[in-house]
């Protein structure tokens, strides 16, 4: 047995949450890697939001997604924050989301990710999502905003109620130059208990 790794990790982890026909979010879209996981997971009957504000990146995405010939029609690229997920879930409640924070891989690098709009997002998912769903946020902090970020969100999963989450963390703790981790959120209750 060997260590996972930290992406192929993240990709366990929402394998394990996910089925047929569920709903999920990348909330970052990046180059299109994870909304064109999330797709095959949850198939032709689920249902996939891809967030970015970047219009290069949902271009990627789309790219991405018909260069392997996936049929996407259930496939959301919107063009938008994720703080502002509730705007675009029309009854849908996902089941998981996948943030990658930090800028676009090869983009503009002075376009990054923000505290408030991560942990807006997670307090709007939270709020929704079924009991069991997960959310994993992947933190890159080897820049100055995502270090702010990484604080950010280590203060704020930190306070949630155990009661509402469980929250995890893993990560690398002997590599150099700011290794990603993972903070894993699992909702403990159902959005139908939280009112």
């Amino acid at each position: 047995m060997s260590v996972p790794k930290i992406l192929p990790f993240v990709r366990t982890l929402l394998e394990e949450s996910l089925s047929e026909g569920d709903t999920a979010m990348d909330a970052t879209a990046g180059n299109g890697h994870d909304t064109l996981f999330l797709r095959e997971v949850v198939g032709h009957t689920g249902y996939v939001l891809s967030f970015d504000i970047q219009k290069e990146a949902l271009q990627h995405t789309k790219k991405r997604l018909e260069d392997r010939q996936i049929d996407h029609s259930n496939v959301e690229l919107i063009q938008d924050s994720h703080a502002n997920v509730m705007t675009y879930l029309n009854g849908h409640s996902p089941k998981a989301a996948i943030f990658n924070l930090g800028y676009l891989p090869g983009g503009d690098k002075t376009i990054v990710t923000s505290p408030s709009s991560t942990i807006t997002s997670v307090r709007q998912l939270l709020s929704v999502m079924p009991r069991g769903a997960v959310i994993i946020i992947v933190v890159y902090y080897g820049h100055e905003e995502g270090k702010k970020e990484r604080d950010a969100l280590l203060k704020f999963t930190c306070s949630l109620s155990h009661h509402e989450a469980l929250v995890a963390r893993y990560e690398f703790i002997n590599h150099t130059n700011d290794p990603p981790f993972i903070l894993a959120i699992e909702k403990r209750k159902g959005a139908e208990n939280d009112a």
